[in-house]
């Protein structure tokens, strides 16, 4: 960040007055501009035996497999952002079950929140993020053109607690950069 998106100002690197980080702070008007990091919600949506997959038309990753996920947009729940993404990427209704897994990607200023989720109806077909959509059974998974190590992750805790039976909620953390 260079300027001030308040009043224009450069803007400089500093931990203002009662607070223990660094923030972008106008020396003009006094703004403060925090980052925060960004949530990527989804789901899991079930037909049956298969679980529906997305493949991705939009870098990063582009041609690789994904559960259908996105950015959430400001005055939206996480619930919400899980529905709109799963229509916008897969054109597929859902009803969610709970959420599933929270995975915290701190290097990258991310959290991944992804619910199970049963779809309405099999009419489903690839938005414009979407190369394809398909059902698949965890023995057609491509697993080796999986998207994001989110996702791998997402999925091995489905397939593991769907021979139990219970579904828990997972978090876990994701470190790039050695801790």
């Amino acid at each position: 960040m260079n300027y001030c998106s308040h009043c224009g100002a450069p803007l400089t690197l500093k931990i203002p007055a009662g607070d223990n980080r660094p923030r972008h702070v106008c020396e003009r008007c006094g703004t403060i501009h925090y980052q925060n990091p960004k949530m990527v919600v989804g789901c899991i949506p079930e037909w049956e035996d298969k679980i529906l997959l997305c493949r991705r038309a939009i870098e990063p990753r582009y041609g690789l497999w994904t559960l259908p996920a996105g950015f959430m947009e400001n005055g939206e729940t996480v619930a919400e952002c899980a529905l709109r993404e799963t229509l916008e990427e897969a054109g597929a209704r859902v009803e969610l079950l709970g959420l599933y897994t929270l995975i915290n990607l701190p290097d990258i200023n991310q959290v991944y929140l992804m619910y199970r989720a049963r779809l309405l109806d099999p009419d489903f077909r690839p938005g414009e993020e979407s190369l394809e959509a398909a059902l698949f059974s965890e023995a057609e998974i491509p697993w080796q053109e999986i998207a994001f190590r989110t996702i791998h992750i997402t999925l091995d805790h489905f397939y593991a607690d769907r021979k139990t039976g219970v579904f828990d909620l997972h978090v876990s953390s994701i470190y790039h950069k050695p801790r």
